[in-house]
């Protein structure tokens, strides 16, 4: 691939990122309600949002996928839910495919842990990889939705161009060592931060001490933090994670994208590319 055809990922917003790469568009985790308005969270809870996104969804371009990591009010929410495409691939959890395909979107497709999605295109391959992800530690955790973390591997003339992995809603867990071990080579990793409390008291998401450790653990060249100040139940600003990604000594792999920003995919070099 020609330098000049490198990828990117647009930060729309919480974890709502557009990613395109070797011809395939991609958007995760669709949230585009605006300020003041409020994501359910389940169980009665809501969640007021603090910003807007970046990008309308009618102005969103085709998409080839949607990689939705779970069925919760600030990754799908009411705006996504009647204003996407329902012709459009939504690639997500089993729990999350059965209830998307009762509304409409019969494309969904479930994968368990370890299960892949393959996509093709004239310039190459796409194939999503469901990888582990923990809502919650303890009882709290079946309240919630079930929840998978994502690998994203393009490859083009059977060589793998980039590696991208998204952790999805997830606390630090020993079955995330095992997304390092059958993926060693992570160019890029969208790490969901926040310290996200519900009630203020149970912890549903990294914050910025387990971002890092996060990092460690998964081992990623570059790291795109989101998810970390949109909402009300929001805990651990972004500054907590660069803080704590400082002392860890892994400060320069972080890319920090305000609402709107973009950033250049990397293309792996020959001598990184197995087939």
């Amino acid at each position: 691939m020609d330098r000049a055809d490198h990828g990117s990922v647009l930060f729309i917003g919480n974890a709502t990122t557009l990613i395109r790469y070797n011809g395939f568009t991609l958007l995760t985790d669709p949230n585009f309600l605006h300020r003041g308005e409020r994501a359910r969270l389940g169980h009665g809870l809501r969640s007021r949002r603090l910003t807007d996104p970046a990008l309308e969804i009618e102005d969103l371009p085709p998409l080839d996928a949607v990689v939705l990591s779970h069925l919760y009010g600030d990754h799908w929410d009411d705006v996504t839910r009647h204003g996407l495409d329902r012709a459009t691939p939504v690639v997500t959890t089993p729990h999350a495919a059965h209830r998307l395909r009762r509304q409409g979107f019969e494309h969904a497709v479930g994968l368990k842990t370890w299960e892949e999605y393959s996509l093709r295109n004239a310039r190459g391959a796409l194939t999503i990889t469901s990888v582990p992800a923990r809502h919650a530690y303890g009882a709290v955790e079946a309240l919630l939705p079930p929840v998978m973390g994502s690998v994203l591997e393009f490859r083009s003339e059977g060589r793998i161009d980039l590696r991208l992995h998204i952790s999805g809603d997830t606390v630090l867990d020993r079955r995330l060592r095992e997304i390092a071990e059958r993926f060693p080579d992570l160019d890029v990793g969208i790490v969901h931060l926040g310290g996200t409390k519900l009630l203020g008291a149970f912890q549903i998401s990294m914050d910025g001490r387990q971002g890092a450790d996060w990092v460690d653990l998964v081992g990623p060249e570059r790291v795109l933090p989101v998810h970390h100040d949109d909402y009300t139940v929001f805990s651990s600003p972004l500054a907590d994670f660069l803080d704590h990604m400082r002392q860890t000594g892994n400060a320069d792999r972080v890319i920090r994208l305000a609402r709107g920003d973009t950033y250049t995919l990397p293309v792996r070099p020959a001598a990184r590319r197995p087939g």
